[in-house]
């Protein structure tokens, strides 16, 4: 399950693609639009500043702003920053599945292949497809 910072992040990220003029944008203009509390707004937007999807200009004129076109965002690269991996079972999780019960697992492959389905489905997004009223990115 995608979380609610998770899907704020998509959000934040849309906002700054639409609002996206070469400026920085002020924190408080995108909690406004967003409607998310400007503390909680803060700590995402740190994370995604960390992982450098955005830029961050601290004092005056200061704010965030996409270090990269809307369309070099996969919806998977924003995720990660804010939910970790995107696997269906926390087995699958790290580099090496360290489960007791993996050799004879027989619900171990349906969820590899369900990961790797989600994996490829969310890397074929891109942020620029979200910021289209239509839904061609819909399977």
């Amino acid at each position: 399950m995608i979380s609610t910072r998770g899907r704020y992040a998509l959000r934040v990220m849309i906002d700054l693609a639409e609002q996206a003029d070469g400026n920085y944008i002020v924190l408080m203009d995108i909690a406004e639009r967003q409607g998310i509390s400007e503390k909680y707004l803060e700590g995402i937007l740190a994370n995604l500043s960390r992982a450098g999807l955005v830029l961050a200009l601290r004092g005056r004129g200061g704010g965030y702003k996409l270090s990269k076109s809307p369309d070099k965002y996969t919806v998977a690269s924003i995720l990660r920053v804010t939910e970790g991996p995107l696997v269906p079972v926390a087995c699958l999780a790290g580099e090496e599945n360290n489960c007791a019960h993996r050799a004879e697992c027989r619900t171990l492959p349906m969820w590899t292949k369900l990961g790797k389905l989600m994996d490829d489905y969310l890397e074929s997004v891109s942020l620029a497809d979200l910021m289209r009223e239509n839904t061609d990115y819909v399977i």
